[in-house]
């Protein structure tokens, strides 16, 4: 699927959401980059950037900005899953099109793999492994699909199952693919999350499949979490709406990952 969606269709009040989940996971950000990555001049990324000190979500430096915002700070899931909405969706819709009757799934915890059980065609017969309590509720719903849910210590906010009883669950499984969501996806990093429980699941998880497919929309490419769980080489697709002119996205396909591009709807 070809994508015609830009980052500079954006309007600024949604530039600077991106700017400040960039500044948050990749700790600083460059007016020079980022009026690239937006198509728009390096004088309203400097408004953008004031506007986010202002808000108390920035530091103005020579040439940027910095955050003063953790890297290992991580929104709740019911809280994320209202912000990019329709990316979410549509990269849910898009993974779940890649699951075939009698596969053996792994869906990680994320408001973007939420969307994917959702998507997930009630009536079609397959295995669903997941460390997500709201995952799992979803799947719940669908009388032919068979939920496995990892063991495992409720991780509060995320709701997601953490731990070595989640860890073990894996050591005897095999998976034809793990769907995975990200706090971050760098051609330098890899994949990286918030929290150090839940990489290690994401780790163990990844360990028992054939395929990876990393679930990212576009605020998501170029920023680095607190730790690396992953690096490219483990991922076989990465599905998210980024325009494929994305320079992330060409660094990213350069390290032979098939990249999957959906599409919004045009008026």
């Amino acid at each position: 699927m070809k994508n015609s969606h830009s980052v500079a269709s954006v309007d600024s009040k949604a530039r600077r959401t991106v700017i400040a989940e960039q500044l948050r996971a990749q700790g600083e950000v460059s007016i020079v980059e980022l009026a690239e990555a937006f198509g728009t001049s390096q004088m309203t990324i400097r408004r953008d950037l004031d506007q986010l000190e202002d808000e108390g979500l920035a530091r103005r430096t020579r040439g940027g900005a910095i955050s003063i915002v953790s890297r290992s700070f991580e929104p709740p899931i019911l809280q994320r899953a209202t912000h990019r909405s329709e990316s979410k969706q549509l990269i849910g819709r898009a993974a779940a099109d890649l699951v075939r009757p009698n596969d053996t799934i792994f869906l990680d915890v994320g408001s973007t793999t939420h969307e994917m059980a959702k998507a997930l065609p009630d009536q079609m017969a397959l295995t669903a492994i997941t460390s997500s309590l709201l995952i799992a509720t979803e799947l719940a719903t669908k009388p032919s699909v068979k939920t496995i849910v990892t063991g495992g210590v409720i991780r509060p906010g995320e709701l997601s199952l953490i731990g070595t009883r989640a860890q073990h669950t894996f050591l005897d499984l095999n998976c034809d693919a793990v769907f995975m969501g990200v706090a971050g996806i760098s051609d330098v990093k890899g994949l990286t999350e918030y929290n150090l429980d839940d990489a290690d699941v994401k780790r163990a998880a990844m360990a028992t499949a054939r395929r990876v497919v990393v679930l990212a929309d576009q605020t998501k490419l170029g920023q680095v979490a607190l730790v690396t769980f992953a690096g490219l080489d483990a991922v076989h697709t990465l599905i998210t709406d980024a325009a494929p002119s994305h320079p992330i996205v060409r660094r990213i396909r350069e390290h032979d990952v098939e990249v999957i591009h959906v599409e919004h709807a045009t008026l």
